[in-house]
């Protein structure tokens, strides 16, 4: 199964579009504050859905919850290629929310429990992190494949087609799947049902102390780190129209150069961080102890970031992206296993649902934000457009760092 867990990460990390999406949107007209509005929208779609997928995903069965997640994906890729008008790109937005609620938190909670059912679950920070540095070797080959993609077209729009097809893989391995991992699925849902079991769940996030800091983290930490990442892609654009390289190339086939190599570098790091996350544990003590040390480290980065968007030194602002990129892949499985301490086997999918609908909170606020500072210093030319993001993220780490302390048992 791990096999199969691996697989499935490799897969969905098939997203060919992800190292060019603020491009393809830019590419379609589309302002910064749009595509913060697009990137809230869904968010706040994803927030609906969120804990209720959790819920259908523990009561009725995680298998079905993902195969419906992946033919959500499928839908959104294809509207996205196809769509030309902004009302067309938030029904894209839509599905891909769909895709989003139904697969977060759901896929974590069926290696939690393969791991139980085999007495492993001491191993939750290795095992997962390992399945994830799979995922994030998939985003490395994809980031190639992408690159060829807009390199051989000269746009953008033709990575959402080719997205598709390792979804459909997806689907196929999904069925290979064994029912034990469905949890303690009930066989049907009621709304009454659906309605009690989330309110159960998001009592109990709410009345725990360690459970609502988790989620101020989850909403700093990776909820700003998504809102902000993909500033990397106009920053890599700017660096290849300066460098002195590919002249025979046009623009869109020069950024798609860089672009590829970067990603490809950050993807392959980004896989050896999650798989090695769990020696910041044993090298601090404990996994209370590695997120304070991560959340300094965090702090660091952006506060270095800052005078280097300010003053467009973008060849070094690029390194401490890719430091980020490291950093998140560091955090995240230590976060996931520092949830799954106080989520019971019948509510596993459903709290990690809750830990995610806390991030869609924070990046639908961060999102739009960023986008009109972005637009309003390119309009006044007052330093780097892009510093907003050092200086945010920068003040976030520095609070939760001085904030956090050494335990956080329940």
């Amino acid at each position: 199964m791990l096999r199969r867990f691996s697989l499935y990460g490799f897969l969905k990390n098939q997203q060919y579009y992800e190292p060019f999406l603020i491009l393809a949107f830019l590419e379609k007209g589309l302002s910064f504050f749009q595509i913060g509005l697009l990137i809230s929208f869904r968010e706040i779609c994803v927030n609906l859905m969120e804990i209720p997928s959790g819920a259908i995903a523990d009561l009725y069965g995680r298998r079905r919850a993902m195969m419906l997640s992946f033919t959500a994906y499928i839908v959104s890729f294809a509207v996205f290629g196809l769509s030309n008008m902004l009302w067309q790109l938030f029904a894209a937005m839509f599905f891909f929310a769909i895709g989003e609620a139904f697969r977060t938190g759901t896929h974590k909670a069926m290696i939690f429990t393969y791991l139980r059912l085999h007495g492993r679950i001491d191993e939750k920070t290795k095992v997962y992190g390992y399945t994830r540095s799979w995922a994030k070797i998939g985003s490395a080959v994809s980031v190639i494949l992408a690159a060829l993609f807009v390199i051989t077209s000269s746009n953008y729009t033709s990575i959402f087609y080719f997205s598709i097809i390792p979804y459909v893989a997806g689907l196929i391995n999904f069925a290979g799947y064994p029912k034990e991992l469905d949890g303690r699925a009930e066989g049907k849902v009621s709304i009454k049902g659906v309605a009690k079991h989330l309110l159960e769940s998001l009592g109990i996030s709410l009345k725990r102390r360690s459970l609502r800091r988790l989620m101020l983290e989850s909403m700093g930490f990776t909820g700003f780190f998504k809102a902000s990442k993909d500033y990397l892609q106009p920053i890599l654009k700017s660096a290849a129209l300066a460098l002195p390289v590919g002249l025979m190339l046009n623009e869109t086939q020069r950024s798609a150069v860089l672009v590829g190599g970067v990603y490809f570098v950050l993807y392959m790091a980004s896989a050896f961080a999650s798989r090695k996350s769990h020696k910041i544990c044993e090298y601090t003590g404990d996994e209370e102890s590695a997120a304070r040390f991560l959340w300094g480290a965090d702090f660091l980065l952006y506060a270095a970031l800052l005078p280097l968007l300010y003053m467009r030194l973008y060849s070094l602002a690029i390194a401490g992206f890719v430091l980020l990129y490291l950093m998140q892949n560091f955090w995240h499985p230590i976060l996931i296993s520092r949830f799954e301490e106080h989520a019971s086997e019948t509510r596993g999918a459903t709290v990690l649902s809750i830990e995610n609908q806390a991030q869609s909170v924070s990046i639908m606020i961060i999102a739009p934000l960023l986008g009109l500072a972005v637009d309003y210093l390119r309009r006044v030319d007052y330093g780097g457009e892009f510093w907003p993001v050092g200086a945010a993220g920068a003040a976030i780490a520095l609070t939760a760092f001085l904030t956090a302390s050494g335990g956080n048992k329940p």
